[in-house]
This record gives structure tokens, C-alpha cells and sequence, in this order.
């Protein structure tokens, strides 16, 4: 392929004005210039909005019949040999990213790795996955399988979705998401069929029935709300109920404050409403 074809080809790329079709450019360029696919092998790079990707080989194909430049917005891209992905403070690593621009969507084949870099006085957010997607039309991402380490919080769950500059995580699981809280005390576990949690300000909501276990104390309800700043949970249910049977220690009430610094529950005596409305994903009603 001539320089001057090549040129055409990168120029034809760079003035689209979809926001979703993908440049790519770098490395060894072969392939039909009117129809592809094109492959790009050693030190490549792809564009798409604030999403960059680079991995050592990509192809990029367009649907038959079509050509390279007629089917933008239609077309495919697949980057192998070891792929990293970066928007913003988020950088992701796997095997393989297919990036259709069709959906605007990006996914990372397992296993997957992704770390955000933290703001000053905020934790990094680490996740492993068996799959992650990417979405360039909003800062979303979501995880398939995953497991996400912030400070000294744990969660686990079948899928997980992330906003990345707002720190939102919904851990949803058709068994039950389990997050964990180090501490050199023993661990405190909540469990719950859906968890939001803000990272950055380390505070969650968690409801379709909740277990809340503090060493021997376990508090159950239909709902809570989690502050880690201040260790309180304060738990809904019909009733809520607090038991410590190595002490022989029961309470209830529909709703419980329960301080887990200091293991210790009591009726909570003031109306309370969970605060959905500061959890909500982007686009929810």
C-alpha cells in the first residue's frame, strides 16, 4: 500500500464525525483499502471519544458488502495480544477488546483487571472480572463476576456497573452480594440481594433483605443504610432484629441503629427514608 493511500485512509478516519466510529492508526497496515478488514499489527492505537486502547494487534472489519468508509458507525474493531484501556483515572487490562460501533460499547474479555486512581483523600477502586464492558457515550462501565477492593472495603457479585468520575457501584447478584469491611476485630459482612455504594464518600445503601454481621452480633432487616466514616447502620424491617445469642441479646423495632465501632445496637427512634435518590444511576427515575 502506498504512503500517500495510507494517509488517505488515516484522513478518511479522523473526519468522521460519528462519535462513536473508532480511529485507529500505528503498527504494519494490511488489507483491501475500499473493503477491508484492515489489520494493524506492532504498537497499536485506538480512539473513540475519551476511550483509548492499545494493544500490539487490531482489525478492524466492516460489515460485507460495505465499504470501510460507507459503513462507519457500523463497523468492528478487535484488539488482541494484551489490551489497555484508558479514560481519564481508570486504566484496564485483558486479553482481548471488541469494540462495536454500533452500541458505542467496549468489551474486555477475562480475565480483567481495572484500577482508578484515586482523588486526594479518596481510596483507588480495583476490579477483577470475568468480563467488563465500556460505554463511550457515558463514563459507565460494567463487570461480569467481579470482585471490588476500595480501602478496606470488599464486594463481590455477579455483575457490578460503575460510574467512574461519580464513584457509583450497584453490586446486583440473583443469590446475594456479599461485602466485606477489613478490620483487625474480625471482618464485618453485609449481605444483601442488591448494594449501591458510593466509593468515594463510603457510604451505601443495601436492600432486598439485609444481613449485617459484626463478629456475634447480626442485625437483619429488609433494608440499610451504611456510613463507614461513622461505622452507623441503620437498618429497616417489619421488624428489624438484632441478635447476640452467645449473650443472650435480642431487640427489635422497624427501625434499628446499629454502631458497628462499637457493637452496639438500639431502636432508632427518629422516622428515617433511605436516601435513594443520591444513589440513583445515571439516567433512573
Amino acid at each position: 500500500m502506498t504512503r500517500l493511500a495510507v494517509l488517505l485512509l488515516f484522513g478518511v478516519a479522523l473526519a468522521a464525525s460519528g462519535v462513536r466510529v473508532i480511529q485507529v492508526e500505528g503498527g504494519r497496515l494490511s488489507g483491501d483499502l475500499r473493503f477491508g478488514p484492515w489489520t494493524f499489527e506492532g504498537g497499536v492505537r485506538g480512539r473513540v471519544k475519551d476511550l483509548e486502547i492499545q494493544a500490539p494487534r487490531a482489525t478492524l472489519t466492516a460489515p460485507r458488502g460495505k465499504t470501510m468508509q460507507g459503513a462507519e458507525g457500523e463497523r468492528e474493531a478487535r484488539f488482541e495480544g494484551g489490551v489497555v484501556v484508558r479514560r481519564a483515572r481508570v486504566e484496564a487490562r485483558g486479553p482481548v477488546l471488541v469494540y462495536r460501533e454500533s452500541t458505542g460499547e467496549g468489551e474486555l474479555l477475562g480475565p480483567a483487571r481495572m484500577r482508578q486512581a484515586p482523588r486526594p483523600g479518596e481510596d483507588p477502586v480495583e476490579v477483577e472480572a470475568g468480563r467488563m464492558t465500556f460505554q463511550v457515550d457515558t463514563d459507565t462501565s460494567t463487570s461480569e463476576n467481579a470482585f471490588l477492593r476500595s480501602g478496606n472495603q470488599e464486594g463481590r457479585a455477579g455483575f457490578v456497573y460503575y460510574e467512574e468520575e461519580r464513584g457509583l457501584a450497584v453490586f446486583t447478584d440473583p443469590r446475594e452480594v456479599v461485602l466485606i469491611r477489613k478490620r483487625r476485630e474480625g471482618d464485618l459482612v453485609i449481605r444483601a440481594r442488591e448494594v449501591r455504594s458510593l466509593t468515594g464518600s463510603r457510604r451505601l445503601i443495601a436492600t432486598g433483605g439485609v444481613r449485617l454481621q459484626d463478629g456475634d452480633l447480626l442485625t437483619t432487616g429488609e433494608s440499610l443504610y451504611y456510613d463507614d466514616t461513622t461505622g452507623e447502620a441503620i437498618v429497616l424491617g417489619r421488624p428489624a432484629v438484632s441478635e447476640n445469642r452467645k449473650e443472650g441479646f435480642r431487640l427489635s423495632g422497624s427501625t434499628l441503629l446499629h454502631n458497628v465501632n462499637r457493637q452496639q445496637v438500639r431502636v432508632y427512634g427518629r422516622p428515617f427514608r433511605l436516601p435513594v435518590e443520591e444513589f440513583r444511576k445515571l439516567g433512573e427515575r
